[in-house]
């Protein structure tokens, strides 16, 4: 192969990654996000989503925001991998859901989230948004907190070192935080 070719072979390809990187931000700008850069996850919601009342189920949404959080936490380097080497993991200790309006089959939906605190030592907080595509509508508004356990003995327990550095690498300013 020669150097010019490899050259615009390397120029496409940095024209295909741009065109990408701007892609996922237009997405990203182009919802009313409550706090910036969310991490966002793509839905569809599906008839088996729904309940009698035709629109998703409530534990779907919760179900959702459980998905968002493991790929979130997945994508800053703490893979279940990192879980079982340090036999530690930060469960749910609360969780808040504000249901604003209802979703139905066939939606598409982005649901985006932050992690809003974290104490350094124990626990952190996770902030949601869910938006309608259709009309940028917000549906849902969430938070959740987490505890750092022993995954063998379930009691709570001080974060390893590696979750304390993508936890404080993560946290995104001005969302709302752990209560006093």
């Amino acid at each position: 192969m020669s150097d010019e070719t490899a050259m615009s072979d390397e120029t496409a390809l940095s024209d295909e990654t741009a065109l990408s990187d701007e892609t996922a931000m237009s997405e990203s700008q182009a919802h009313n996000w409550d706090l910036p850069d969310p991490f966002i996850l793509p839905i569809t919601v599906r008839e088996e989503d729904t309940d009698r009342l035709g629109h998703a189920n409530n534990v779907v949404y919760v179900r959702w925001m459980e998905d968002v959080s493991w790929a979130h936490i997945e994508s800053l380097g703490m893979t279940w991998a990192l879980h079982e080497e340090t036999g530690k993991a930060m469960a749910i200790t609360h969780t808040e859901v504000d249901y604003l309006l209802s979703a139905n089959a066939g939606d598409e939906l982005v649901l985006g989230t932050w992690l809003t605190d974290w104490d350094g030592r124990f626990r952190s907080a996770r902030q949601f948004q869910l938006i309608r595509v259709a009309d940028g509508k917000t549906l849902l508004r969430g938070l959740s907190t987490h505890a750092c356990v022993d995954m063998k003995s379930q009691r709570p327990s001080r974060a390893p070192k590696a979750f304390a550095e993508i936890l404080s690498g993560a946290l995104v300013p001005g969302g709302r935080g752990l209560p006093l």
